[in-house]
């Protein structure tokens, strides 16, 4: 069903862009009230669907007038078993919400892909706890926990799977042995304080050494993201 699970667009050259930030626009900019910074919920209306729509498109307008190619991120950043409690999601519906979110994106590639300009749909996974402090997991425990929400993207179109804003080596292992497991490319973004570091104090460098070490070099690639370019250009 995946249209590049098997071989990821971005690793063979050319601009790929993203969007920006869902929840921040959301929230800052339109005035739209997150519970715990959840964007998932609005998949629940066909308004809040629209909106997603609308969000997305703008960024998709700008890949088409530049003529790059986009990675697509779900809404789904809070949509792992421990935010979904909190907002009152059962299993059940957390595994749905996690295929609506990847069923909208699959609406939007068919209008805006072209040949020259391919769309990879990523499914967005986000930390279990706190996105700004160090969480406890092993990484048994993260793989365990993680695979809940990457199988729900692995039965969909999606074609890999983003873990963002992650400070803790030892959960970014687990989610890509559990994305490994599951037939699921996988990319690892971490999150660094102003001294280029984990909150933890482990370098970026320990980081993705560490993960590579442990996962057989699993993930398709690394990232960065809540930071700002000068907080890790010595790193």
């Amino acid at each position: 069903m995946a249209k590049y699970r098997n071989g990821l667009p971005q690793l063979k050259g050319g601009t790929f862009i993203t969007d920006g930030g869902m929840e921040t626009t959301m929230i800052f900019q339109e005035g739209i009230e997150l519970p715990h910074f959840a964007a998932f919920i609005l998949l629940a209306s066909e308004d809040g669907r629209q909106r997603m729509r609308n969000y997305y498109r703008r960024y998709l307008d700008v890949a088409r007038r530049h003529g790059t190619g986009f990675v697509l991120d779900t809404a789904t950043w809070r949509a792992n078993p421990d935010w979904g409690q909190k907002l009152g999601y059962t299993s059940e519906a957390l595994k749905a919400v996690n295929e609506e979110a990847v069923d909208l994106l699959v609406g939007l590639r068919s209008d805006y892909e072209r040949p020259e300009q391919p769309i990879v749909i990523s499914g967005a996974i986000g930390p279990r706890g706190d996105g700004y402090k160090a969480g406890t997991m092993d990484a048994a425990e993260a793989e365990d926990y993680h695979a809940f929400q990457i199988g729900a993207f692995a039965g969909t179109e999606a074609d890999m799977v983003s873990a963002f804003t992650l400070t803790n080596i030892d959960e970014a292992i687990g989610v890509a042995r559990a994305a490994q497991a599951l037939g699921m490319p996988s990319a690892i973004s971490f999150t660094l304080e102003t001294d280029g570091r984990l909150v933890t104090g482990r370098s970026l460098q320990e980081a993705i050494e560490t993960t590579d070490a442990m996962t057989g070099g699993a993930p398709a690639y690394y990232m960065i993201n809540c930071a700002h370019p000068t907080h890790f250009e010595t790193a």
